[in-house]
């Protein structure tokens, strides 16, 4: 299975004005300049929360606002779906502190309420108690007593207690809470271990890897045609011996969130600007309703189909992340309308598929004959829900079944609003001074690198997802390359992408000024696949994270491959390394190198050689490197992480019909938290 979100890399992002994008970056100042729009909202931990503006949705017609509020309800009804996919205490956790946010009677101004508040932030961006990048657990910084004080002094007709006692109910929750042992890890990809048992997602219960694998395996064996994602929308179950399925729909596991999806696609599906558009939401109400993966396929393939709508969506059970063997879809919902003037750099990409494909480094068996189907554009997001908030992807390749977008094609996007909201954070950026390894690339990062990352997005979800065959007779990536399959598949594209952004070919297309636009992603990405994304993790650690491995991955490849001609050089002065490309050419050719054997473990389903590569390169961690990254991170003071708040739809009603829907902003993310728990609470917690 592909997973084909390219995720925003904030740890060393820093707003650039290339003559491309300086026209862009000039406009973005003067409206928020004339509008006093505030992109800046709260900074707690590691993280900074910001907005991001919705321009084009006044102009929208009252039809397609009505369209885009009723699809934007329908994705936060999914909301609490998400937190208990996450972990299986989620919903218990969130709906404790809700309740002691709302109707705690004791003092707020004692540091430790401080302290609680934090956390609370944390858990709310997270989508639970474990980090929403490395799959951690996260630890309160105030102590069980304070807690059970907490608890004691609320409201308790507020609290999940589900028949218990106060006592019983602070003792439950105290090594959830609190235990450093008790399922620390989100997500556990580490060779050697049962990834579903070391995983404290909600995904499997009493099942074992072995159990797990063997099960679907046998489903497949019944059924070798069906080539729908088997396990996509399900909890795997072990009772009395017997393993089973939960099925997510209407009237199965997560049936009352489920129902309030469909009553709000219903409306949506009632006021659809065109039959295609109505085709494609009627088919995912039938998904919903019947819980049958080949229906969800066939919903797929009309959104595909679906081109023409200036309002589009996501909504479903989507990326396979949280997922350790990379099979459960998680809840999301991405509402957004098209942005006509920006989408033309990406069709301009999307329309060179087949040449790109032609002109790779692939092995000609492993190339795509006819690459069909790729709509390229860039939206402006009105609203995001589950996987994909409150940390949002920048650019979004869909469907995942990789056979549809053989048949069919895909659609590959690029967030641009969330783009220009971290573009203008990014402007306050001392990274590239910090970690540039020398004048001349800090001149040319500030000069090419806003562009090169948009191509590199670009190129990633257009080309690169879009790129290669699988042989026949292989089976889905999930099944051969299992644990492996998402790293992979992220360094596949990835790879795609920066073996092209040093060709001459973007420039002849117009999309890029000069090659110093490719060199400057290249500087880029080997600074951070080597050293500063592991500001992102704990001393002591090493990465987990799909995107943090493949990243790691490619760089120290070619950092290793091209030592004996010094292609990439490692030099430390005054006490601080840098890693220094002496070579650019030789870079790219080691590029097109990795990217044939990367493919060619993907179209061959090459476990074995997957995992070398992937434990060879993208797992262990220099740990004095990374002692260092932290130390350097420490004067900067620059958060690694940032996600949004969304904005609020506000139907604007006369004679019970809408005549105009508004955007508004909360003030903070505990706000908008909170009001999202009061209105869009519909799973009950479980013992």
């Amino acid at each position: 299975m592909q997973m084909k979100y390219f995720l925003i890399l904030l740890s060393i992002s820093f707003l650039l004005t290339s003559p491309a994008c300086k026209q862009k970056a000039e406009h973005n100042e003067t409206t928020s300049s004339d509008s006093d729009f505030n992109y800046i909202a709260d900074r707690f931990s590691d993280i900074q929360v910001l907005r991001y503006k919705v321009p084009g949705f006044e102009d929208l017609s009252v039809d397609e606002k009505e369209l885009a509020y009723y699809l934007y309800e329908a994705g936060l009804c999914g909301r609490d779906i998400f937190y208990d996919q996450k972990y299986r205490h989620g919903l218990l956790i969130r709906k404790t502190l809700e309740a002691i946010l709302n109707s705690y009677t004791g003092d707020k101004h004692v540091p430790e309420w401080k302290l609680f508040e934090e956390y609370c932030n944390r858990v709310f961006f997270a989508n639970g108690i474990h980090h929403h990048y490395s799959g951690a657990k996260m630890l309160p910084a105030f102590n069980q007593e304070y807690f059970a004080n907490l608890v004691l002094n609320s409201d308790p007709s507020q609290l999940p207690l589900n028949g218990l006692s106060i006592a019983n109910f602070k003792q439950k929750l105290s090594p959830i809470i609190f235990d450093p042992t008790v399922d620390p890890k989100n997500v556990d990809l580490s060779d050697g271990k049962d990834v579903i048992l070391a995983s404290s997602n909600n995904f499997y219960r009493d099942v074992t890897q072995k159990e797990a694998e063997d099960y679907y395996n046998e489903l497949k064996a019944k059924n070798p045609d069906d080539k729908s994602q088997i396990g996509l929308n399900s909890q795997l179950v072990k009772m009395d011996g017997k393993i089973s399925e939960r099925v997510w729909k209407i009237d199965g596991m997560y049936g009352p969130a489920i129902t309030k999806i469909v009553y709000w696609l219903e409306k949506a599906q009632g006021v659809a600007k065109n039959e295609a558009q109505r085709n494609t939401i009627g088919k995912l109400i039938n998904f919903y309703r019947s819980g049958k993966p080949k229906d969800f396929d066939e919903y797929n393939i009309a959104w595909v189909k679906d081109t023409s709508a200036r309002i589009d969506f996501v909504n479903g059970f989507i990326e396979v992340y949280q997922d350790a063997l990379q099979k459960k879809g998680c809840f999301e919902s991405i509402v957004s309308l098209k942005d006509l003037e920006a989408t033309k750099r990406i069709k301009t990409i999307s329309k060179e598929a087949q040449w790109f494909e032609d002109n790779s480094t692939l092995m000609e068996e492993h190339k795509k004959k006819n690459v069909i189907g790729i709509t390229a554009k860039v939206i402006t997001v009105i609203g995001e829900v589950g996987d994909a908030a409150p940390a949002t992807p920048i650019g979004i390749n869909l469907p995942n079944s990789e056979w549809i977008g053989e048949d069919y094609g895909s659609k590959s996007v690029s967030l641009g609003n969330i783009v220009e909201a971290y573009n203008y954070y990014r402007a306050k950026s001392p990274m590239i001074e910090e970690f540039g390894a020398s004048q001349e690339v800090k001149d040319r990062s500030k000069k090419y690198y806003a562009l090169s990352d948009e191509l590199h997005t670009d190129m990633h979800e257009v080309i690169g997802h879009a790129s290669g065959i699988i042989n026949k007779g292989v089976g889905t990536t999930d099944q051969t390359l299992k644990n492996y399959a998402g790293v992979l598949e992220e360094g596949r594209a990835d790879l795609v992408a920066l073996y092209y952004c040093l060709d001459q070919k973007l420039v002849d297309i117009g999309v890029m000024p000069s090659l110093e636009t490719g060199k400057a992603q290249y500087d880029y990405y080997i600074m951070n696949g080597m050293m500063t994304q592991l500001q992102r993790i704990n001393p002591g650690d090493n990465l987990e994270q799909a995107h943090m491995r493949n990243r790691q991955m490619v760089a120290s490849w070619a950092f290793e491959k091209g030592a004996k001609d010094n292609v990439i050089e490692k030099v430390v002065r005054e006490g601080k390394t840098y890693f220094v490309i002496n070579d650019y050419t030789k870079l790219r050719a080691l590029f097109g190198e990795l990217l044939r054997e990367t493919q060619r473990i993907k179209s061959e389903g090459d476990f074995e050689a997957g995992k070398n590569l992937v434990e060879t390169y993208g797992v262990k961690v220099d740990q004095n490197l990374l002692q260092e990254v932290h130390k350097r991170y420490e004067n900067l003071k620059i958060a690694p992480y940032m996600g949004f708040i969304q904005p609020r739809l506000v139907p604007i009603m006369k004679e019970n019909k809408i005549v105009d829907v508004k955007i508004e902003y909360p003030s903070s993310l505990i706000e908008q938290m909170l009001e999202y728990g009061k209105k869009y609470s519909y799973l009950p917690v479980e013992n």
